[in-house]
């Protein structure tokens, strides 16, 4: 079954169209890896997802529950997802300390928590995040920007998600620290059974996470599969474009 499905998205801003007609799949316990350049529609799919922007057609399904609408089980399919935003430096409040900001997210879960529960469920979450549950009460300003990621993907974890889309979560941090971030990403999936949609423009950070990669240009999907086949044996031009501009150790993905 599949986690999360986009059928037939489409999304526009006033007269244009930056969605078009896409069709995604996320395999439960799986990651799907969306890579193309900025401007492609990658977060736009993200954002409608979760509701932060109109569909203009389509729909969108949550273990085979559509998220649209108003009723009981479209709230309870919008709640299985959550979202992990690009800048962890804009995503949290300067101004409230990192335990609340992850306690305020534990509404999405539908549940009322008394006050210990939710002092001991933050405490527990920037444990499974690997930080110090000492230093809930610090504001993020005291942390460094791989550890205010850490802090978002705790509070978008507070949620209680079933699907977890993680929007280009390590393009704002240094390289010495975005290892460590996808690793998190990876082990946390295998601990908690995660679905993730994982976007990124990077396609040699997609490759190290992702089990299908899906590609996209100009708003719609170009070419999509299990990871080492498409990378390996890319159909579309534009693919081997994103494969030539990523250099690792000095050699160009493409070959080799």
């Amino acid at each position: 079954m599949n986690a999360l499905e986009i059928d037939r998205l489409s999304v526009r801003y006033g007269r244009t169209t930056v969605v078009d007609d896409v069709s995604l799949a996320v395999p439960a316990g799986r990651t799907l890896g969306l890579v193309g350049e900025s401007g492609s529609g990658k977060s736009t799919i993200a954002a409608a997802a979760v509701g932060l922007v109109p569909l203009a057609g389509g729909e969108i399904r949550v273990g085979g529950i559509p998220a649209s609408g108003r009723g009981a089980a479209a709230r309870g399919a919008r709640r299985s997802l959550q979202l992990v935003f690009q800048d962890p430096f804009s995503a949290l409040d300067p101004r409230m300390s990192i335990g609340d900001s992850i306690a305020e997210a534990l509404r999405a879960t539908g549940r009322s928590w008394s006050r210990d529960a939710r002092v001991a469920r933050v405490r527990e979450l920037l444990d499974l995040v690997h930080l110090d549950p000492d230093r809930a009460g610090e504001l993020p300003a005291a942390f460094s920007g791989g550890q205010r990621q850490r802090i978002t993907i705790a509070r978008a974890l507070a949620g209680e998600p079933s699907v977890l889309i993680a929007d280009e979560v390590t393009s704002a941090l240094d390289v010495s620290v975005q290892g460590a971030v996808l690793n998190l990403l990876r082990e946390l999936q295998e601990r908690l059974g995660l679905s993730m949609l994982f976007i990124s423009h990077n396609l040699a950070v997609v490759r190290y996470v992702s089990d299908e990669i899906a590609v996209m240009r100009h708003g719609r999907i170009v070419e999509s599969g299990p990871t080492e086949q498409l990378l390996d044996a890319p159909a579309a031009q534009y693919t081997w474009d994103l494969l030539d501009a990523v250099p690792v150790l000095g050699v160009r993905m493409a070959d080799g």
